[in-house]
C-alpha cells in the first residue's frame, strides 16, 4: 500500500522558516515527479512547487518564488519543502502529492497519490 507521510507543519511568526518533509512508503518514487499543494477553506487546491525525476527541472508558484525551495532524496524516498520568510497567506494545509510519470503537472487531478495533509499557520 503505497503512503505519503508529511511532516514539519506548525505555527511559526511572519518571517520565519519550516520545513516540510514527505515520506513515501509503498513504492519508489524516484522515477516520478512529485508534488506539494496547499489549501485553505473554501479554496480549491493549488500546486506550490513541483519536482520532476531525478531533480532535472522543478517548478513554483509565483508568490513562493525565492522563498521555497523543493527537493528531494531518492535514497531516502522523500521529499521537502524548504519554506523561508514565511507570509500570513502562506497559511494553509500543505500537501505531498506524487504522479506515476516523471515529469512535471500542475493541476490535482494530474497527481496519482496523495498524503494526509500538514498544518502550516504563519502568524502576523
Amino acid at each position: 500500500q503505497v503512503q505519503l507521510v508529511e511532516s514539519g507543519g506548525g505555527l511559526v511568526q511572519a518571517g520565519g522558516s519550516l520545513r516540510l518533509s514527505c515520506a513515501a512508503s509503498g513504492r519508489t518514487f524516484s522515477n516520478a515527479a512529485m508534488g506539494w499543494f496547499r489549501q485553505t477553506p473554501g479554496k480549491e487546491r493549488e500546486i506550490v512547487a513541483a519536482i520532476a525525476e531525478n531533480s532535472v527541472s522543478t517548478y513554483y508558484v509565483d508568490s513562493v518564488k525565492g522563498r521555497f525551495t523543493i527537493s528531494r532524496d531518492d535514497a531516502k524516498n522523500t521529499v521537502y519543502l524548504q519554506m523561508n520568510s514565511l507570509k500570513p497567506e502562506d497559511t494553509a494545509v500543505y500537501y505531498c502529492a506524487a504522479r506515476s510519470a516523471p515529469w512535471l503537472r500542475f493541476t490535482a487531478v494530474e497527481y496519482n497519490y496523495w498524503g494526509q495533509g500538514t498544518q502550516v499557520t504563519v502568524s502576523s
